[in-house]
């Protein structure tokens, strides 16, 4: 018997994740500038791990990684697209809260760090074993 996720647990992990991701903007002044530069990046990614999670409850968890990180880098590589069309929607908050302004090599770094730590949590935290 296949093995299946609990959506239920993977919805209350993306919005936990958001919270504790906008929380990292909202009190980056209080907090150390590596966290600020890039905590907001680690968990993005590790919320599109949980999404991709959630979305395809019977996938293994590499290809949960493999799909996560390609769209992760994906929207990043976007990023050094500039047509003012995609400019205008990156300048509205979800629109720059989803595709991001601008392209930084740092950030494929922090993306595979969260999709890392998406692993380690459903392996030994949420208790899914492929």
């Amino acid at each position: 018997m296949a093995k299946v996720r609990n959506r239920i647990i993977y919805f209350i992990f993306i919005l936990l994740v958001i919270i504790l991701g906008l929380g990292s903007r909202y009190f980056s002044d209080f907090l150390p500038k590596w966290v600020h530069l890039y905590l907001g990046d680690i968990l993005w990614a590790l919320m599109i791990f949980f999404i991709f999670g959630f979305l395809f409850k019977r996938k293994n968890t590499f290809w949960i990684a493999m799909v996560s990180l390609l769209f992760s880098l994906s929207i990043e590589f976007s990023q050094l697209y500039q047509a003012q069309w995609i400019n205008e929607i990156r300048h509205t908050t979800i629109g720059g809260l989803v595709l991001g302004y601008g392209f930084l090599w740092s950030d494929l770094l922090a993306y595979t760090v969260g999709i890392a730590i998406g692993i380690l949590l459903e392996k030994h935290i949420i208790f899914y074993n492929d």
